[in-house]
């Protein structure tokens, strides 16, 4: 309860992960793209209930699909968020979780390549 973390795509592009449930949409929402992409729907649970997140990035554009429900279909990416690893957009990069605005638990995390 009352945490704020993130999932940082190629260590550049930050993915909300917060309890936000009930609270108003903005660019800080569970599923937002950090700073940039408000999600279309609150899908988010109850703090201490577990979050699904399935998360799809193909150049400068990605799909968050929170709980079921599709948030951000397709939404382009215009540059890198707060905390990004470095600005070379052409590069790869990790997967990272951010860690430093209160716990939160990672259950299961699957990575498949698109091809």
């Amino acid at each position: 309860k009352g945490s704020n973390s993130g999932l940082y795509l190629r260590g550049r592009y930050e993915i909300q992960i917060t309890d936000d449930q009930g609270r108003p949409l903005d660019i800080h929402s569970q599923g937002a793209l950090y700073g940039f992409t408000v999600p279309s729907v609150s899908a988010s649970k109850a703090a201490g209930e577990w979050q699904r997140f399935d998360v799809t990035i193909v150049a400068n554009r990605v799909t968050v699909v929170l709980n079921g429900t599709r948030i951000i279909d397709d939404g382009v990416i215009p540059g890198i968020t707060g905390g990004a690893l470095d600005a070379n957009e052409a590069k790869p990069g990790p997967i990272m979780i951010q860690g430093d605005h209160g716990k939160i638990e990672i259950r299961k995390v699957t990575v498949t390549p698109l091809e």
